[in-house]
């Protein structure tokens, strides 16, 4: 069977066009200039506003910052809901599939080429003749064909010229919002943190406590039964006694509540960390003390802050993806040039299929330019600008809520060492007062409402220094979260 055959479109002369057109392909829209400069006397200053005048030293702080508050428990829980924390899976989940994305658009830029292959088999139809009036008039015949089977196999190609750079501003988008959702990673890293932190230092709060409670309730009791005691051979009130068990009363009322806390953030711990809630009972349940806190906190410069912070750094990236999408759809302008390409053979038997005879093939430049389509285009390339100006304005936001921040915890961590300073000498003079007002009842020199008053003052004192000091370590968390530290340079493949 003779082979179609195509005129000849040299292959030399394709690929000297192709090539002329990538070697002289312009990328069409913005050029990304990078982000623009928010607040650069904040942001360009030696130290923050907020910086207290004592308990910070200016320096680089180190990204694991928790293992500066000496705890093991606290680090292998931090370690471990980095590791099983569901959200933080979704997180990471949502970067490979960015990637994906990225590889999927980068295609783009490459030939797409295809193989195919078939056999048709089909009948042709019987055609009748009448022969000339000479001789055979009224007789007939006829002929037909019997079933025909063709074969073809072959491979085409198509490559779409990049020549206005529409699709390396689409790749460029891609890659863009890939580092963005790599830096959410991060972000997503330094919250889960933060929390894990947070939690750990209520339960080591509640748990110190409700230590405190149940032991003042002990003392309470057996002050009570004294007192009780004294009742039956008739050298106290019954006054004496109810006002005793009022006190004994509302020291146990604290209790319940506190407990019920415990629990609490044992299970915000365990599912923190990838856990069922009760799976850290056993490990947890038993009271410690807070982390201890350094002496001194170093801090970095807002220039480093806004660097390391991975929410800016996510604003940014998203900025530079938008800013190039607005390339992308500026080329849509333009013309675009498609090479198609179709290298094939076929023949009535498969014996002969590949033979020189039946090799065809065929190369077509094809341009297509949507020039009636400019209203719709133009609407895409405004709104790609107006999507651009909504990131750079997010970005600003960023930076200032991240400078404002940054401050705030500085503040918030000055003021709150200052408040636990006068907690704690409040608790050293409560605790002379009860103690000397203790002295004084067994001698009979004060009365029982002076001393129950005393020991009212003692017990909020105690409990007060405890929630300062967990307050203060609260605040050195968000003093690092705010920092942007916390985040691991590691990312999933």
């Amino acid at each position: 069977m003779t082979a179609i055959r195509y005129s000849r479109f040299p292959f030399a002369a394709l690929s000297a066009l192709a090539a002329a057109c990538v070697l002289t392909a312009c990328t069409v829209g913005p050029d990304y200039r990078g982000a623009p400069a928010v607040a650069p006397e904040a942001a360009s200053a030696a130290s923050f506003v907020r910086t207290p005048a004592q308990g910070v030293t200016p320096a680089h702080a180190p990204s694991p910052w928790w293992l500066a508050l000496s705890d093991p428990q606290l680090n292998a829980l931090i370690e471990a809901a980095l590791a099983h924390n569901p959200d933080l899976r979704a997180a990471q989940a949502r970067l490979r599939e960015s990637r994906a994305q990225l590889q999927q658009q980068s295609a783009a830029e490459l030939p797409k080429i295809g193989a195919s292959a078939a056999a048709i088999r089909m009948r042709e139809p019987n055609l009748g003749s009448f022969s000339s009036s000479s001789g055979n008039s009224g007789q007939s015949s006829s002929s037909g064909g019997g079933p025909v089977t063709f074969y073809t196999a072959g491979f085409d190609a198509s490559w779409e010229i990049d020549l206005f750079g529409g699709t390396r501003r689409a790749i460029e988008a891609a890659s863009d919002e890939t580092q963005a959702v790599g830096a959410d990673l991060a972000d997503a890293q330094v919250s889960l943190a933060a929390e894990v932190a947070q939690a750990y230092i209520d339960l080591r709060d509640e748990q110190q406590r409700l230590a405190i409670a149940q032991r003042t309730a002990e003392l309470q009791q057996q002050m009570l039964t004294l007192t009780e005691q004294r009742r039956a051979r008739g050298t106290a009130a019954e006054v004496d006694v109810e006002r005793l068990t009022t006190q004994v009363e509302n020291t146990r009322s604290t209790i319940t509540p506190l407990a019920a806390q415990v629990e609490i953030s044992l299970d915000q711990l365990a599912v923190l960390t990838g856990k069922a809630p009760g799976a850290l009972d056993a490990e947890l349940a038993t009271a410690q003390p807070l982390p201890a806190l350094p002496a001194s906190v170093p801090v970095s410069d807002p220039t480093t802050m806004l660097a390391q912070r991975p929410d800016i750094r996510a604003a940014e990236r998203r900025l530079a993806s938008s800013n190039a999408q607005i390339g992308e759809h500026v080329a849509d302008f333009l013309p675009k040039l498609t090479l198609f390409g179709d290298l094939g053979f076929s023949a009535a038997e498969p014996g002969h299929l590949f033979r020189k005879s039946n090799f065809s093939w065929v190369g077509v430049p094809y341009l297509q330019w949507n020039v009636f389509d400019f209203g719709r285009t133009l609407g895409a390339v405004h709104g790609a600008e107006a999507a651009r100006d909504e990131a750079e304005a997010r970005y600003e936001k960023t930076v200032l809520a991240a400078l404002q921040d940054a401050n705030a915890a500085l503040s918030r961590y000055g003021y709150q060492r200052e408040h636990l300073v006068t907690l704690q000498k409040a608790q050293t003079s409560a605790g002379r007062s009860a103690v000397l007002m203790r002295q004084r009842y067994r001698a009979g020199t004060s009365s029982l409402v002076d001393l129950l008053d005393t020991q009212r003052a003692e017990f909020l004192a105690q409990q007060n220094v405890v929630s300062g000091q967990a307050d203060l370590l609260k605040d050195f968390v968000s003093l690092q979260k705010s920092l942007g530290l916390g985040w691991r340079t590691s990312t999933p493949g």
